[in-house]
């Protein structure tokens, strides 16, 4: 006997019984031991950082990076699976600092650098219950109990090898740079990181004009978004082979009179100032480099004086272009990178009166202390005042924000130590074109445009809690040491203790001697990017090359890497660009990018908005398969997901509520029969099987070669749509046509042979679903296989994915079953039209547009839809008759006033025959009033419709028509199949076992002998011993309650009396 199988949906306490039975039995582990010495799949688990809690981004990211792994295990590979946990970085300071309520590095090292260390190192595994508990949860499989975590010495000290291996290959410099910069968080930022903060935003732009020097009654003019970069200004920039005009305007900015002169690109000058603005010269933007200007602020004269170095004059450059503002670009050499470049190129000072707060500097005396972007409004209020502000506009454009604490980005002169990435443009691009992207166009596109733009990337940081950089300076004599190792730091450290912490600040207390003159050398002060850590994790999760050298080795690169879309700019790069660097080489071959969660309004979720939707809620009341089953067949895993309660709810419907009750059907009737597939080991089961037997295993094995091969390319959509069509197919068409075989007294060959493809067919199934959906498939694994056949594994987890018969696939079956469905569903439309009910028989259906069908396949459409004879005939001309109706635009001017006497005539034309003449003759012939009318087809509006007697139902080229007369046999036959509905429907709302046996009551009625003519098959069809007729008023047993129903529109009333129990 199998364990019996309750029907219904809440799959929750059934997965919490999987998971003990998994931790209890060791199953993963199991799996993975009964796998060692297959080939490897090499699949990199990407560290996320256990300081947040986990969302719902996070399953679809756990759900897909499961899947995989597991179809390959059973596909024969070794899938290694090493968690991992990403521990440095700002997201941890930042969550430290505040729930230390500290803000800034002055309250940081103000509070202690060592003391905050240790709340980093514990803030790490802040939420790591609450990430193991969801892994473990949604079937989640990886190796969190030795789990890589990127603070820990050996992971460090192979980040550190590795950047020992870039220094020498002169990869890595120190350069002072303008850089991307977190004013709160002061530090540097990388170009991907920068890459993932981006958002559009309104904010104030403002057109100014620069007095030249030589005419003041001319000015340059000048847009820009960023004001408060104005007082650090030395130069203007044009580009040298663009034409310019000097125009000239009525009146000055603030109202007064006067005809003021602009220089400004020809291509903008209308836009800027307007049709009214009069071109009084027209040059090259060439002709204007070196003229002079007087500078907006009186801020930097001093400085530049000081400087010795020329300032406010026009440069040229054709980084200038013309696509908006005037065609003439303000440079601030501390702000911008190509202003830093010009200004190097023409030797200009440099102003650099921001703080590293970014706050404005004592030097801007009207607004020190304040922050950059609160600045702006006093100074372009100073302008207005000296009628230097031409106008001002609010401008839609693309900001950078810092990516974890949101502060507005400034671009800033830096010193910062950078991995030379322009160098090594060719070769990423070339790596990156052996990758495999789902969905294509992310390599070339997305990622590919990145790394064509590829800047060095800025791996220092000024922060504390990170991967040190091993940079030591000398004192004496500033010569500079990359440690690759501890070993090689401690054999040049006379201080070094045995058991040192690769942290700040006990790092920095470790000192080398010198190399090159024996000096004292100290390491410099910076950590590296957190996501140089990440991108390590291919060798540095196995402490390479210092232990695992082979095994490390042979895991590179992964077979299969997925995350988020957003980490095509951090670690998919990360990743990419040290495997690139280090070894010259892929860093994975195929990489899944997946879509961002929604709400179920298609609104990103947000605490803000209130829409958050807490993954912990739904799984406690879907459970963890329904979760998975809706990632995968919703929608590809690229785009968005909209995710809510309602939609795991109907996917769990859909699919496995579909399959859960054609496996709890199998084991009811199972039981019943005492079913056990040992028994019939020998039985010739193919001898007997039925047309829709043949059919429904042709569909499973091209169900499995199309999973298979869909899993294998990683097309995880498409694979599970398959999965829900077989399902559908396999519950409502091959079950519901074979249910009355199972329902038999006696074990007969035919019997046993649905029960053999059933029992088959869920088991293959089980299998097929077991990475899809690890815990129903787990279940009916153990019920049906698991301690009933011997040598089988104790989990389906164990076994290996199904192997496609091509033996068993019959194309041909499976396109006739289409056929034979497609007839179904239009015979079906056609009852619905003709309002006649599937339970009453009709005589015959006629076929037009298709070769007929086999007889086996005839009889499973006559039986489908209630019909005695199925007919294929060759046209529809006996199945169509035809209206008439005159089409006014040719009879109006043919027939005149005639018209309306003659439309009853034309309507009242035999429709077969008038369309017969047609046909032949080209026209029929009208007379009226003495007057003949010859028509034509064009003269009429012809209407096909049914001929008399037929329901018609079409679909393209196919049609059905059924005959929808009833003779009193019919009539009967339908009455008698409605009585026994009602009757098995009552057996159900009361609560019977399907084995029960019964006496049926029924109330004595004109119907009696209709009943009593087919009383053999009803009582056999409801399981009654007894058919007893009893009057209206008269006693029933005790207990028996009469029920009335309204059949055909006959009043008729039974009671139902449960005799022998079921067993």
């Amino acid at each position: 006997m199998y364990e019996k199988v309750d029907s219904g949906l809440n799959f929750v306490p059934r997965e919490e019984e999987i998971l003990t039975f998994w931790k209890e039995e060791d199953i993963f582990n199991k799996s993975m031991q009964n796998r060692e010495g297959a080939p490897i799949y090499s699949f990199y688990d990407g560290p996320p950082t256990a300081n947040g809690m986990p969302h719902a981004g996070h399953v679809l990211t756990r759900v897909i990076k499961d899947l995989i792994p597991r179809y390959r295990t059973m596909k024969g590979y070794y899938v290694p699976r090493k968690a991992g946990w990403d521990t440095h970085g700002l997201p941890v300071e930042l969550e430290v600092e505040k729930r230390l309520g500290l803000d800034g590095k002055d309250q940081i090292e103000a509070f202690g650098v060592e003391a905050f260390i240790q709340e980093c190192k514990k803030s790490v595994w802040k939420y790591k219950s609450e990430w193991e508990e969801m892994s473990e949860r949604i079937g989640f499989w990886a190796d969190m109990e030795n789990p890589y975590v990127t603070y820990e010495n050996d992971y460090i000290e192979s980040v550190w090898w590795s950047l020992k291996q870039i220094w020498d290959k002169d990869l890595i410099y120190q350069g002072h740079k303008v850089v991307p910069y977190c004013p709160r968080c002061g530090t540097s930022l990388s170009s991907h990181e920068v890459a993932q903060g981006y958002r559009d935003i309104s904010e104030r732009s403002i057109y100014v004009r620069f007095r030249s020097k030589d005419d003041p009654d001319t000015y340059f003019a000048v847009w820009t978004t960023t004001p408060w970069t104005l007082p650090s200004n030395v130069a203007l920039c044009v580009n040298a082979d663009e034409p310019y005009v000097l125009c000239e305007v009525d009146g000055e900015p603030d109202g007064s009179p006067g005809k003021p002169r602009y220089i400004v690109a020809k291509e903008l000058y209308q836009q800027v100032f307007g049709p009214e603005a009069r071109v009084l010269e027209t040059y090259l933007g060439k002709d204007l480099v070196g003229r002079h200007y007087l500078p907006l602020y009186p801020y930097g004269l001093e400085t530049v004086e000081e400087s010795g170095k020329d300032a406010y004059y026009v440069v040229a450059d054709p980084y200038v272009t013309l696509t908006d503002g005037t065609g003439i670009v303000h440079l601030a050499p501390a702000f911008g990178e190509d202003d830093a470049r010009l200004g190097r190129v023409h030797n200009l000072p440099l102003l650099q009166f921001v703080a590293e707060d970014g706050t404005m500097t004592p030097e801007v005396s009207d607004f020190s202390g304040v922050f950059v972007k609160d600045a702006d409004q006093g100074l372009v209020d100073l302008l207005r005042r000296w009628n230097l502000l031409l106008f001002e506009t609010m401008t839609e454009h693309t900001y950078p924000f810092c990516w974890r604490c949101d502060t507005p980005l400034i671009y800033y002169a830096r010193t910062a130590w950078f991995i030379e990435m322009t160098r090594l443009r060719d070769q990423l691009l070339e790596n990156n074109g052996k990758i495999h992207w789902i969905p294509g166009h992310i390599g070339p596109g997305r990622f590919g445009h990145f790394l064509e733009s590829v800047i060095d990337w800025c791996v220092s940081r000024e922060r504390y809690w990170g991967t040190p950089l091993p940079v030591w300076k000398c004192e004496s004599c500033d010569g500079l040491h990359m440690v690759g190792s501890i070993a090689e730091m401690k054999a040049m450290s006379p201080d070094c203790p045995d058991d040192i912490e690769l942290h700040k600040p006990m790092i920095d207390r470790v000192h080398l001697t010198c190399p090159q003159c024996q000096g004292r050398m100290t390491r410099v002060p910076e950590v590296i990017d957190g996501w140089y850590d990440s991108g390590a994790m291919p060798f540095a999760q196995y402490h390479y090359p210092f232990e695992n050298e082979e095994l490390t080795l042979e895991r590179m690169p992964a077979d299969f890497i997925s995350e988020a879309i957003d980490q095509t700019r951090g670690w998919f790069y990360s990743l990419h660009a040290i495997s690139t660097a280090l070894f010259d080489r892929e860093a994975y071959k195929t990489c899944l990018v997946l879509g961002h969660v929604l709400d179920q309004d298609g609104v990103k979720m947000s605490k803000h908005l209130g829409n958050m939707v807490e993954p912990g809620h739904i799984l406690d009341l879907e459970g963890a398969d329904a979760m998975r089953w809706m990632f995968y067949s919703g929608s590809q895993p690229w785009l968005s997901a909209r995710f809510s309660e309602g939609s795991v709810n109907e996917a769990k419907r859909r699919f496995m509520g579909t399959f859960w009750n054609t496996y709890a059907f199998f084991v009811l009737y199972a039981n019943i029969d005492r079913f056990d597939p040992a028994d019939h080991r020998d039985f010739p089961v193919d001898e007997f099987k039925t047309v829709i037997d043949r059919w429904i295993e042709s569909r499973l094995h091209s169900l499995i070669r199309e999973v298979d091969l869909r899993l294998e390319s990683c097309d995880v959509t498409t694979a599970a749509r398959a999965l829900e069509a077989f399902v559908d197919d396999l519950s409502n068409w091959y079950v519901r046509r074979s249910r009355e075989r199972y329902w038999g007294p006696d074990m007969d060959p035919d019997k046993i042979t649905a029960y053999l493809v059933l029992h088959d067919l869920l088991v293959t199934l089980a299998h097929v679903i077991a990475p899809f959906t690890p815990f129903m498939s787990e279940m009916v694994y153990r019920n049906l296989v698991a301690g009933r056949v011997p040598g089988k594994p104790a989990s389906v987890h164990m076994c290996d994915f199904p192997q496609a018969d091509p033996d068993k696939i019959d194309p041909q079956l499976e396109k006739d079953m289409e056929r034979v469905r497609e007839l179904v569903s239009l015979g079906r439309a056609a009852r619905n039209n003709a309002q006649l009910k599937i339970r009453q028989p009709l005589a015959s259906m006629v076929v037009v547009g298709t070769a007929p069908l086999s007889a086996d396949l005839s009889e499973l459409v006559r039986d489908e839809l209630n019909i005695k004879e199925l007919r294929f005939e060759d046209d529809d001309r006996s199945l169509i008759d035809y209206r008439f109706k005159p089409q006014l635009r040719t009879l109006g001017r043919l027939m005149g006033g005639d018209l309306p006497k003659a439309r009853p005539l034309i309507e009242a034309l035999p429709g077969r025959q008038t369309m017969t003449r047609l046909r032949e003759e080209g026209q029929i012939s009208l007379e009226l009033d003495g007057t003949v009318y010859d028509l034509s087809a064009d003269d009429l509006l012809i209407e096909e419709v049914p001929a008399e007697g037929y329901a018609i139902e079409s679909a393209g080229e196919l049609k059905v028509a059924l005959a929808t007369a009833l003779s009193p046999s019919l009539i009967e036959e339908g009455l008698i199949r409605e009585i026994v509905s009602k009757i098995q429907t009552m057996r159900r709302s009361s609560g019977f076992e399907v084995t029960d046996r019964i006496h049926l009551y029924v109330r004595r009625s004109d119907k009696d002998p209709v009943i009593d003519a087919h009383a053999e098959s009803v009582m056999a069809d409801v399981l009654a011993d007894q058919l007893i007729y009893f009057d209206r008023g008269q006693e029933l047993p005790e207990g028996v309650k009469a029920q009335e129903w309204d059949i055909n529109g006959y009043p008729l009333e039974f009671a139902l009396l449960v005799v022998k129990a079921g067993s």
